[in-house]
């Protein structure tokens, strides 16, 4: 049995499950997408995936697929909800067959004797340091012994500030007086004072400067500063147990189809957040113009498009910085990319 993370936190409570049957008729599925047999509805493959929640920009996963049915290459989906951590000890439960993992958070769970593999392509990082519109602060350097408020530590997009952070001589872990949480708790600390800043994500940090807050960094960019790597930083990938992988190849194909497939229909026609529904899954409530045309603007970049050798290298890159940064011990023993 895979032991909990060292703080035993895994994200919070299961909010829910609930199974979405979805697809059309075989003359329905789009010839230039799948193959007949994959259009035959006999032939649709049941797969337990992580179904992100308000306030995070994953939600587009089951929306798109919802409206518009060609995406979906014949794949039975069960939906679950949780949080990015959970997702992460659901999949090494067996309970989750695929989720978002990123090359950090899989060398961590291989030290902890897991064996978790990316496959597909799902998001860039798309943190950002947001502080008041009249703060005095400029820099993250400014915020030191100051309360900020960051994703769990069991999340990705937590690991990958931390060592963005520390590739600019600062450490989360001793620098700051930081509390830990989901988006919505983050940001309702940042609007009451309680913290002086935020490490958020999309598209929340969207919503915050539409609010006449200020971003003061991105991590994506303190990276690329840092290491003069001018490639997409990636975030996470579609994940899931490399036995999982090995004995469910072809839904996992399937998979890996899809979510490229979501995340490119997104980035190619960012006016899709204009989409009530799709504002609904990011928990976007009566969103301002000026918002939703921010949105257009900021959020095609958080989606990979992409899933091939050099996003792959990208993996492996962070991985060797994070070594030397001692943000984690060490690398994974077996290779945890797949094209499949």
């Amino acid at each position: 049995m895979t032991s909990l993370p060292k703080n035993g936190q895994i994200g919070g409570p299961v909010l829910g499950r609930r199974q979405v049957m979805m697809g059309l008729a075989a003359t329905a599925l789009a010839p230039s997408l799948f193959s007949p047999s994959i259009a035959r509805s006999a032939d649709r493959l049941p797969v337990r995936m992580s179904k992100a929640g308000p306030g995070t920009a994953g939600t587009i996963q089951d929306d798109l697929v919802a409206k518009f049915p060609e995406l979906d290459p014949g794949l039975d989906i069960d939906w679950i909800d949780g949080s990015p951590g959970q997702f992460q000890m659901l999949l090494i439960s067996g309970a989750l067959d695929c989720g978002p993992f990123g090359a950090l958070g899989i060398a961590e769970a291989a030290q902890k004797g897991a064996e978790l593999v990316i496959f597909g392509s799902r998001l860039n990082n798309h943190g950002s340091w947001i502080v008041k519109g009249d703060s005095p602060y400029q820099h993250p350097s400014d915020l030191k012994g100051k309360r900020i408020a960051t994703q769990l530590p069991t999340s990705d997009t937590y690991r990958h500030a931390r060592m963005a952070a520390a590739l600019h001589k600062l450490d989360l872990e001793k620098d700051f007086q930081v509390s830990f949480g989901p988006s919505v708790s983050n940001v309702a600390l940042f609007n009451r004072g309680d913290v002086d800043a935020v490490i958020s994500i999309e598209p929340v940090s969207t919503q915050l400067i539409a609010q006449g807050h200020r971003e003061i960094a991105r991590v994506a960019d303190q990276w690329r500063d840092a290491t003069g790597d001018r490639t997409t930083l990636s975030l996470v990938g579609v994940s899931a147990t490399a036995k999982w992988v090995d004995e469910n190849q072809e839904t996992a194909r399937r998979v890996a189809q899809m979510t490229l497939g979501v995340n490119k229909r997104f980035a190619s026609e960012p006016s899709l957040i204009r989409d009530f529904a799709i504002q609904a899954g990011m928990g976007l409530k009566n969103p301002s113009e000026e918002l939703l045309s921010l949105l257009e603007q900021r959020l095609p970049r958080v989606y990979a498009t992409e899933w091939n050798e050099a996003v792959i290298n990208d993996f492996n890159r962070q991985l060797e910085i994070a070594i030397d940064l001692k943000i984690v011990d060490s690398r994974p023993k077996y290779t945890f990319t797949r094209i499949l």
